[in-house]
Parts: C-alpha cells; structure tokens; sequence
C-alpha cells in the first residue's frame, strides 16, 4: 500500500547566516514575522518597511531520511511559490517557476540535507521580461511574467508583499508496483440515472504487473483492467439525489472509492465526493442580444453572486476552519456563487469542499488579470501542465460550473490602448481562445468554458458590451453616481461595487496609536485605490453633506453609501430578471485592513453591505423602480412557489405623518417579477415627502431627492436591553439605523445592518460577542441619519 508520510518537521530557513524556525507550509514573511525579524506588515505602514523581502533569495532546508522497504520513493511538493532550485546533499532534483502546480521528484535509496532554495519573484519575472520583451499591464509590477498568484505584487485593494516559500503540504510517498498517478470523474446524470466514469492513469514501478482498478459509489461496483498505464471504469448510479445550488434545494454528496489492486493487494486508494447535477450556460442569441444565463438542473438561475480574492495576502496561513466561515458567511447572505477571481489562485480542496457542501455555484477563473500575458516558453509550457493539472484536481466538485479564461484581459486589449502598444506582440489571446479551451474540451467536457470577464463571446462585438455575456460596470464607481447603475440592463453583471472603510475595531487593530481621520498616514496607506479617498468623497457628495473634522460621521455615511449603491445596482438589476441574468458583487472579501469594496472586511467583521446583500438577495425582494411609465413596485420572486399578497403603498412626510394610501393586490409567479404601477397620486414630489411599500414583512422606500436635501427631523428614539440584544423603539423617522456593535467590543456582531423606523416602531437588534450590556453604551454605537448631516 502506498504510504505517504509528511514532511513538516524540522525546517529552517536561512537569514543572514542564521537558520531559523520556518512553518511549512508557509512563507519566508510569516517566518521572518515569528522569529520576530520583521513588522506585521498588514499593520500601520509595516508594507513599506518589509518590501526588502521580496528582493532576495531564501533557503528553506531540513533532513530527509533515506526511504526503505518500496520499489520507490517520491518527494512530493503540493505547492512551491515560485522559482526554486530543490537539491539533496548537494544533487539537483529539479527547478520550478509556477506556484500553481504540484511537483514531484524521485528519492528512491536517497537521503540528506534536503534544500529548496528559492529565486527573488522580481529577479525571475525581470529576467523573464528581458527574454521575451515588455507587455502592458493595469499595474507596474511584472506579475505577467511569471506563474504566481498576482496580487502578492500589490492590487487596489491589496498591499505588495511579494512572498517565497513552500506554501503547500510537502510529503514523501513510499510505493511498489504502481500508484494511482491521476483519476478523472465525469459525473453526468439523465432521468435519475447517475453516471460516473473514471479515467485512470497509474505510474507503475513493474510493467509486466497485471493491474485493476476497483470502484464504488453509491452502493454500486465495477471493475476493470488496467491497460498499459490507463484504464476506465464506468459505473451508473440508479435514483440519485440531485445536488442543488443554496436556496433551491439539498446537496446530497457521494463518496467515490478508487483502489488500485495486484493479485490480492491494494497498492493505492483514491477517494473523493461528488455530487450528481447538470450544468449548461444559456447564451443563445435573443431580441436583448445574447444571454448569459446558468441553467442548473434545468433550472434556470439569476446568480446572487460575490467575487472572491485570496482571504488572507499570505494564503499558507487560510485553513479549513477559515474557508468555511467566510463561505458559510457568504451562504447565510443569500449568496449562492462565489468567482474566484483571477488575480489569485486555485484555492485549495477546503474551499471547494465547502461550497459543495454549502451549495455555492463555483465561477472558477484562469490566473490571469489585468494584463497581456506572453505565449511563448518558458510561459507557455507552464500554462498547459498548470491547466491540466488543476482542471483534473477540481473536476470531483459538484460546485464548480464554470470555467474562465481571465479577468479584463480581452476588454484591455481593446479599451486600453494595449493593441497599439504590443505591435503584434503575443498577450495571452491563444490561451483564452486556444489553450485552456482545447484542455477544458478534452479533460472536462462536462462543464462550459468562456474566454473571459468581461466577454461578449465574439470579437463581432465590443468585450464589454452589456447585451452580450458578461459585463463589468466599473464607469460608475470611476466617474458616476451609483443611480447610473439604472440607466442599462446588461445580462449578467459580472463585477460592480462601491468602497467603505472598515469596521472601527479593525481601523483600531490595523492603526494602533493612530488618531483617525480619512487622510491620516495610515488610513491612506491602507487605502489603494487609484485616487480611492477621492472618489469615496465625490461619491458622497452627490448624495450627503460631506462631514469635515468628523470621522465618526465620516466613517458611518461611507458605509451607508456602500450598502445604497450595491443595492441600487442589484434591485434594479434583478427587477429586470430575465433579461439580467446574474450580478456577482465587487468584492466579498479582504486579504488584509483596508478601506475596499469588500463586504466582509479583513479582519472578518460584517459591514453594512453584508447585512444589505441579505435583503438584496434574498429569494423575495420588494423594490421601487422609476420606469419610463413612473414609479412601480417590483415584486421580486425567486423562490419555487408563486408569491401573491397586498402591497400597501403610503406616502409619507419626513414628518411623520400620512399623506396618501393605497392597498394593491399582486402576484408574482415561481422564479418570475410582477411590476405593480405606483398610482400617480402616491408618487411623492420634493424633499419632504418619501413613499413606503410593504407587502409579507418586506419593505422598500424611495425617497425622490438626495439626503442632503431631505429636511430629516432630529431623531429621537429609545435604546432598551433585551435577552440577546437591543430594541430601538423610533419616536420619529430614523433612518439608516446601525449599530456598530465593534464599539461596544472588539469580539461583538450585531445580527443586522441597516434599518429605518417609522415613528411608532421598533426593532431588535441582536447582540452577540457583548461582555458587559449596557444601553447607554449602546445608544452611543448607535447612527442614523441627521438634519444637515
């Protein structure tokens, strides 16, 4: 039987002469961090004065004990980041430049110091640059010249620490006869009949050895021989249970056990789950243009989706206990897609585990972004052998349904002068349109592939085009107010979003001794945004009277205006369901402190907008929309059964008082939009007047002017504690409520975001994470909108 044995202890890492303690997996910064060489990087200004790092060579070594007992012995490295020599006493074994592969050298009889020594990136790149010649990108870092995760060189939201180390599982795998080398399961399913057919592949030791392979799944069983170095086993799995994506049903999972058998041994077993589901991607042309639409099940979806970047800037130090927070946190908000976005990497099995088991649809990007990216070798090579292999290893998960070539590289080339620039140069089009298509075709057939994000599936269009496949709607952020988010209907919004600033507690960890203010040296710092803080600002203005000398108020109004503009786009967007077919928000998530798009900030804290994407994207949802016709109530019903009620309608004063009504019946049918016309007489006109809709527990508003122009009422409101939290009873409109429970205590979280009272409400606000309850201390984390503010 193959036996695997890892290789974490007793590793050393070389600095100045000294060796010391090194955690593998790991990386030289989080090494250097805990022998207490260098600054937390993520705090205060400590990114600058750690950038030496990435400039150097480092050695990680340890002691390799000669194997015996097995024809063979492999040494097996999961993931090395990036360019490494690996030498055993002094005998090169081999030399790598891709962090996303898997390596694996032949050991047998062999033992020693074993080193890996490992390539400054920036040396690597440069000389890579200096071979092949100069190519444009979003950012001046050369992260295109090499196989790493790009966002180590530094990204918008993202700090530039360039990292070097073995940032994966080490093993040695002890062997005879043969080893399972590689199995790929093509899982279809047709009329409850499941179908699994594993294509192997073994590495033998002994090639006259007859060999088997031996599976199970499902209470089922086949055999078959192994033929040469390949073999085929088909199995067929009567009555399945269909695995479904969050909200629209059970994900029930399968194990699948593969032996690899010699007479009476097994010599090797593979063991994966998988989940019986079919997948297509409607993108057929129609009187809008051409679709984008995921088709699960032969369900058709709108995806509530998220963007994911690495969780953590030093990805050794995410675990599988960290994957399933931030996802289950993503579950909970009614997220059902999650893109792993292209500036980072394939994520490991604990990230992809958790979506099957949560049923998040897994949007699987290529690593490429923002750049042109040379075809030729030593690229091009690492390319294909990375495709093929991450292909073949994600292939078992029922969560992922898509494969895509890049990020913006295809709109780039068009929109950002990159054509002109590159004079015929290669910059990554034969992979998104050559490479990775011909190996997704060949390894997995089962799933779609798109070229790119954004892509209108054909140079016939512009790439970005928003009646054609997918579409990024970054104008608005750069240049626009977010009501521009309403002024089109593309088919499927792959990236939009708006920035806010961190929970205070995080400001408070990340800055410590800092007196906060939205220029300080370290709230800039920790801001990297091309011209963020002036584009936060303008973005304000067009909406609030912009806070001077106030950071409180500065800090609460940047995150209400995230949450409003994140929602404006996705109300308006699925009131247009199915033209809209899909809007994955800019960005879920943080890799460290900082003020970004994300909705989950560094340090794991919910932001408004976390709390505003569990209205937004729950399966019913009532919103008011200005339509060529005027002002209608869109009942949004993305749930299996038909949705009917009565809408009641007010028009109200900042006052308080009413000044209009009307009861409305309507009905939405089963995964479908009822617009109900708002009666001219409800419609309110000047700043003094909003409207209200309410219909089974749900409630929209629209307010027709910007707050800077709404003559709000002083607030005035009661705090109480109950068991488990807070309740705020309004004595007049308080609007955009939040309580941010980080002030009351670091370890706190309230169950909600924002919220606006009528006069006469009242809400409860649970607490959680609170030592010492107190109201008052309560009143005073509490913010709302004010007169003048």
């Amino acid at each position: 039987m193959l036996e695997a044995t890892p290789l974490t202890e007793g590793w050393t890492l070389k600095h100045e002469g000294n060796a010391l303690p090194a955690s593998v997996p790991g990386c030289v910064h989080t090494d250097l961090l805990a022998a207490g060489v260098i600054p937390d990087p993520l705090l205060g200004l400590g990114e600058t004065e750690v950038a030496w790092v990435g400039r150097r060579e480092w050695t990680y070594e340890t002691e390799l004990a000669a194997a015996n007992g097995h024809e063979q012995t492999d040494l097996v490295f999961d993931g090395l980041d990036t360019a490494a020599e690996i030498r055993l006493d002094g005998r090169l074994l081999g030399r790598t430049r891709n962090m996303h592969r898997s390596y694996r050298f032949d050991v047998t009889g062999l033992g020693g110091r074993l080193s890996v020594r490992f390539a400054s990136a920036y040396a690597e790149a440069e000389a890579v640059r200096g071979k092949l010649g100069e190519r444009p990108a979003a950012y001046a870092e050369p992260y295109q010249y090499l196989r790493k995760m790009a966002c180590s060189f530094g990204w918008d939201w993202g700090p530039t620490l360039v990292t070097a180390g073995i940032w994966r599982p080490v093993r040695v795998e002890r062997w005879s006869t043969a080893r399972v080398a590689r199995v790929r399961p093509l899982v279809t399913v047709e009329d409850g009949l499941g179908r699994v057919e594993l294509r192997v592949d073994v590495e033998r030791s002994r090639v006259e050895a007859e060999l088997w392979v031996e599976a199970t799944v499902g209470g089922v069983r086949a055999r078959a021989r192994i033929d040469g170095t390949q073999s085929v086993v088909r199995l067929q799995v009567p009555d399945v249970r269909l695995w479904w994506p969050h909200g629209y049903g059970e994900q029930p999972l399968y194990d699948v056990e593969l032996a690899l058998v010699h007479e009476d041994r097994t010599l090797d077993v593979w063991r994966r789950r998988i989940g019986f589901r079919t997948i297509e991607l409607d993108r057929e042309p129609d009187a809008h243009g051409s679709g984008f639409t995921f088709v699960v099940n032969g369900e058709r979806l709108f995806a509530r989706g998220v963007n994911w970047i690495p969780d953590d800037v030093f990805p050794s130090r995410i675990g599988r206990d960290r994957y399933r927070e931030r996802l289950r946190q993503a579950a909970d908000a009614g997220v059902d897609l999650v893109r792993v976005w292209g500036g980072g990497i394939y994520e490991s099995e604990d990230f992809y585990d958790a979506c099957d088991e949560f049923g998040l649809l897994v949007w699987q990007d290529f690593p490429f972004a923002c750049a042109a990216y040379p075809e030729e070798q030593p690229l091009r090579g690492e390319v294909e052998a990375e495709t093929r292999e991450n292909v073949v290893r994600l292939m078992p998960h029922p969560s992922l349904v898509l494969w895509n070539g890049n990020n913006e590289n295809l709109w780039g080339f068009r929109d950002w002068g990159w054509e002109e620039r590159l004079a015929g140069d290669s910059w990554g089009e034969g992979y998104y349109l050559g490479v990775l298509p011909r190996v997704v075709a060949e390894l997995d057939p089962t799933r779609p592939y798109t070229a790119g994000s954004p892509w209108s599936g054909s140079w016939e269009q512009h790439p970005n085009d928003p009646d054609h496949g997918t579409h990024h709607s970054w104008e608005v952020w750069n240049r626009e107010d977010y009501a521009e988010y309403r002024a089109n209907v593309p088919r499927f919004v792959a990236e939009f979003g708006w920035q806010a600033p961190p929970a205070h507690a995080t400001l408070r960890r990340a800055l410590p001794g800092e007196e906060l203010a939205s220029d300080s040296p370290g709230m800039l710092h920790h801001q990297k945004a091309d011209d963020g803080n002036g584009k936060l600002e303008r973005g304000l203005a067009r909406h609030f009277v912009v806070p001077e000398g106030d950071f409180d108020r500065w800090h609460y109004l940047m995150q209400v205006n995230q949450a409003r503009a994140v929602a404006a786009g996705i109300e308006h967007w699925r009131s247009h369901w199915p033209v809209c077919a899909g809007t994955v928000v800019w960005q879920l998530n943080d890799c460290w402190p900082v003020t970004s798009w994300a909705a989950i900030d560094g340090d794991g804290r919910e932001k408004p907008l976390y709390h505003e994407l569990r209205r937004v994207y729950a399966d019913r949802l009532l919103t008011l929309q200005v339509r060529e016709r005027g002002l209608v109530a869109a009942a949004v019903n993305q749930s299996a059964e038909e949705w009917t009620g009565t809408l009641v309608l007010r028009r109200m004063s900042v006052e308080g008082g009413v000044t209009g009504s009307a009861r409305v019946e309507f009905g939405a049918g089963r995964r479908s939009v009822a617009d109900v016309a708002v009666p001219r007489e409800l419609e309110p006109v000047g700043p003094k007047e909003f409207l209200v809709a309410d219909a089974d527990g749900l409630r929209a508003g629209y307010f027709p002017v910007p707050d800077r122009e709404v003559p709000y009422p002083q607030p005035e409101f009661e705090v109480a504690l109950v068991p488990g939290g807070i309740e705020v009873t309004a004595h007049t409109l308080v609007r955009d409520l939040l309580l941010q429970a980080d002030r009351l205590d670091p370890a706190a979280r309230a169950d909600r975001g924002l919220v606006t009272l009528l006069p006469g409400e009242r809400v409860t606000i649970g607490v959680r994470g609170w030592q010492t309850p107190d109201a008052e201390k309560a009143r005073s984390a509490l913010y709302c909108m004010e007169p003048g503010r």
